[in-house]
């Protein structure tokens, strides 16, 4: 029995090395490609623990395993040429799947370097297609939308071709070339130049125009108020000249007395000016008497004197303004 111990352990060793190598589990993230001889046999997609031959090493059944995820790889610094002639620099990438793991192990040996690789290829075709049959401002305008879905279009059967499916594919950077942004700068300048001796040229008319209507505005205020003065002005010389009229028509006696005053007042002031006049003139009625009798004339002086005609015709009195 002592001896049987060995040889016991030693087969059971072996028939768990055989069943080790007869297992192989597949997760969610996996598929599974089991090659026999070199030849696929079967294609596991199904998360779980699936049984193959044993002793890979004598290449009975072998396990190959393969993304089953979202992958994703991106072109860089892609240098496109538009319709006009000028360059954008563009990053783009791409959403894939392997959805065929048998055509992608019989086409590219299940290595994702290899299929990268052409699809990289097949991108950078697809791009310079794209960009090259529109103009310079599509790739920064709505347009960009379209262009990413005639790019995934265009690299879609290269990818069916490789067992995988292109989910999306998405531009990342469009940038101007060094040369062509310092042109782009130069004519945005000139255009914002141009836009804004636009702008000042409109406000200098608009503000000619509103200076001219001002003036305008100016001129008709002052002769509306000059009018409006004189209007005023003329109705109260009437008021005046009515209120004198009643207050002669009611003493014009004492009315005249007044003007008179006013008369002297005006005349006789500290004006510097010298006035001759005559004893008898209308203008000292009130000098020589508080009731306004006129002065006696030469004629009757000198029939009530006749003894001193020289002395009267002589007499020239001064009023002085002095």
């Amino acid at each position: 029995m002592a001896n049987r111990l060995p040889v016991i352990g030693i087969l059971l060793a072996v028939i768990a090395f055989i069943v080790w190598s007869s297992i192989f589990v597949v997760n969610e993230r996996q598929q599974a490609i089991v090659v026999r001889f070199g030849e696929i046999q079967d294609v596991k997609t199904e998360p779980g623990l699936y049984f193959k031959l044993p002793f890979a090493f004598i290449d009975a059944d072998t396990v190959q395993y393969v993304e089953d995820r979202a992958l994703r790889f991106d072109l860089e610094n892609i240098r496109v040429q538009v319709s006009g002639g000028k360059f954008y620099e563009v990053d783009a990438f791409v959403l894939y799947k392997i959805t065929n793991a048998r055509r992608f192990r019989e086409t590219v040996s299940g290595d994702l370097v290899a299929a990268e690789s052409r699809l990289r290829t097949r991108l950078n075709s697809a791009l310079r297609t794209v960009y090259g049959l529109r103009g310079f401002e599509a790739a920064l305008s709505e347009e960009r939308t379209s262009m990413m879905r005639e790019v995934r279009d265009q690299l879609r059967p290269e990818a069916e071709s490789l067992g995988l499916r292109i989910d999306d594919v998405r531009i990342r950077r469009t940038d101007l070339t060094q040369e062509v942004s310092q042109q782009t700068f130069e004519r945005m300048k000139a255009e914002r130049l141009a836009e804004a001796e636009l702008i000042r040229a409109r406000g200098n008319e608009a503000a000619q125009r509103i200076r001219a209507i001002a003036d305008r505005q100016v001129v008709e205020i002052v002769s509306e108020a000059a009018r409006d003065a004189e209007i005023i002005r003329g109705e109260g010389d009437g008021e005046r000249n009515r209120i004198f009229a009643e207050a002669f028509s009611k003493d014009s006696e004492f009315f005249e007395f007044y003007r008179s005053m006013n008369a002297y007042s005006d005349a006789l002031a500290d004006s510097g000016t010298t006035m001759v006049l005559s004893p008898t003139s209308e203008f000292f009625r009130y000098f020589n008497s508080a009731a306004g009798a006129n002065a006696p004339t030469a004629a009757s002086s000198e029939a009530a004197s006749p003894a001193a005609p020289e002395a009267a015709s002589t007499q020239t009195p001064t009023a002085s303004g002095n």
